[in-house]
């Protein structure tokens, strides 16, 4: 039975029954009264790109870097590709590296060690990071990410220099259907 227009709005109304999983491509099917994407299908992404000049001086500890960014997954057992880009430089003249942490709300989820390192001036670029989290919920959940240096030097996000917008970083988060 084909789609009818109707009523002033000019809304599609299906009538019910009238679309049947053999309708649909082969690896998604109708559950209830909702469409099921098969396993491994992407169902949602969101980005935030960051231009925010961050300096971050203390190599003892881990400071946030100002990337963040949050999703409500549709299904607990779904799981969150992060994919992580982060403009990174430092003016160290001697070796450093750069450690990061994941964090999922206040939980660390991943540790990186080493994802930026120099053994002379200038040293930055893009780099990456990705992780496939479980986070088992439908709550909003937020990610962000935390460095540190290994040495006193600084070292900046989003810029050799002091200005804000000449880099950037983003996070992309995908919710992947479990």
């Amino acid at each position: 039975m084909p789609t009818e227009i109707s009523g002033s709005t000019g809304v599609n109304k299906i009538q019910d029954n009238t679309i049947v999983n053999a309708d649909i491509n082969s690896s998604a099917a109708i559950a209830g009264s909702k469409l099921v994407m098969p396993s491994g299908s992407i169902v949602q992404v969101l980005q935030t790109v960051y231009t925010t000049f961050t300096q971050i001086n203390n190599s003892s500890s881990y400071i946030a870097t100002g990337l963040s960014g949050s999703i409500t997954p549709q299904s607990s057992s779904n799981k969150i590709l992060v994919n992580i880009s982060h403009n990174i430089n430092t003016n160290r003249t001697a070796a450093q590296a750069i450690q990061c942490r994941l964090q999922r709300d206040s939980t660390v989820i991943r540790a990186y060690d080493m994802v930026c390192t120099s053994s002379d001036s200038n040293t930055g670029g893009m780099y990456s990071l990705v992780f496939l989290d479980s986070p088992n919920t439908t709550s909003s959940i937020a990610y962000t990410t935390l460095m540190k240096g290994t040495s006193s030097d600084h070292f900046r996000i989003n810029n050799y220099n002091s200005s804000s917008g000449d880099g950037c970083s983003t996070i992309t988060l995908m919710e992947v259907v479990g």
